[in-house]
């Protein structure tokens, strides 16, 4: 490498700092153009068959699956998602959402979620960034596909063992109505009835679905925006190419993962029942053997569309507005490495 490209090298790149700003933006806004279209669905579930004391539920804020539990069963109109609606349909709900309850009411239940879900997008995608190019994955070239799928797989392990134990945490707490105080004594008798390792009780399936997703989505993704800027001449993408090479390799992915979708689904509000009833859990593959004895194959694929139309958006404008911000950080490092400041390309 010449000088001048080391320079520009340098020039370039951006920090690990500035990565977790850029993700957590994407996150935030991900979470507030997508979150909308869950609360929604959950209320005309909620519509179709009223939740009953001890029944779970999975709220998705755009970027992780979190689950509810239903605790005050005998009180219907206490919680956002036992709201009476009389909905005729997504957009009736939409509608009457909005003049009975108010704008806010799209984002019922989202800050608690936010708590854990934009630290784990922000280790996601910057361990991903940072692996990538450790790899040595160029932007440019576009060569080497396999590495986006190790390190999207690596990132992944990594971020969901990271939230496992919280998400594990705030289900207890929701539970067991328990204060703040008490998470330590919590946590200090699950490790004592069933190991330091049931923190991570709810990992398989969460793995066993998002590895996969992630592998063929990054993969499918720097395919796409290597193809886009090619064709654009261009080093880096505009934030329309992030957008759809964002919506297509997030749809490829969620159709292709379909399944293991469906089991993860299953699993976790399975576990979330079982922690109130205290009842004994099943393993993954006893539930996969379970869902396919009672339902066959079609079980397997069920709710591809409601999975699309929450994948696909949500793939979109998180990346999309990653790199967005990543570009922005690259012009700023560039101008402060050439002394040029904010008043300097105001009088320009």
């Amino acid at each position: 490498m010449s000088p001048s490209e080391e320079q520009q090298e340098v020039v370039y790149k951006i920090t690990p700092v500035q990565q977790m700003v850029a993700s957590s933006c994407g996150a935030m806004l991900t979470s507030l153009f997508v979150t909308p279209l869950d609360v929604v669905k959950i209320r005309l579930q909620s519509q179709q068959k009223p939740f009953v004391q001890g029944q779970c539920f999975l709220y998705c804020n755009g970027l992780w699956d979190h689950l509810c539990q239903c605790i005050n069963g005998n009180v219907p109109s206490a919680a956002w998602y036992r709201k009476p609606g009389k909905f005729s349909g997504t957009m009736d709900a939409f509608v009457k959402i909005y003049r009975n309850e108010g704008l806010k009411s799209f984002w019922s239940g989202l800050p608690p979620t936010l708590i854990m879900a934009v630290p784990a997008t922000m280790i996601y995608f910057t361990a991903y960034d940072q692996l990538k190019y450790l790899m040595g994955f160029s932007d440019c070239q576009g060569t080497k596909l396999w590495i986006p799928m190790v390190a999207g797989a690596i990132a992944r392990v990594g971020a969901v063992t990271v939230i496992s134990p919280l998400e594990l945490v705030r289900t207890k707490m929701q539970s067991q109505h328990l204060s703040y105080s008490q998470i330590g004594t919590a946590v200090k008798t699950a490790i004592e009835q069933g190991g330091f390792l049931s923190l991570w009780s709810g990992l398989g399936p969460t793995v066993l679905r998002d590895v996969p997703f992630s592998c063929i989505y990054w993969l499918g993704y720097e395919s796409l925006k290597s193809e886009l800027t090619r064709r654009s001449g261009t080093d880096q993408p505009t934030f329309y190419q992030s957008f759809i090479a964002g919506a297509v390799a997030g749809t490829v992915a969620g159709i292709l993962t379909l399944p293991f979708d469906v089991i993860k689904t299953h699993r976790q509000i399975e576990l979330g029942e079982t922690e109130l009833s205290k009842a004994k859990t099943t393993s993954t593959w006893s539930l996969m053997k379970r869902l396919y004895k009672q339902q066959g194959k079609a079980a397997l694929f069920s709710g591809i569309v409601p999975r699309i139309v929450k994948v696909a958006p949500a793939c979109a404008i998180m990346i999309s507005t990653y790199e967005y911000a990543k570009s922005y950080f690259r012009t700023y490092n560039k101008n402060k490495a050439a002394g040029i400041t904010g008043l300097d390309l105001l009088a320009k």
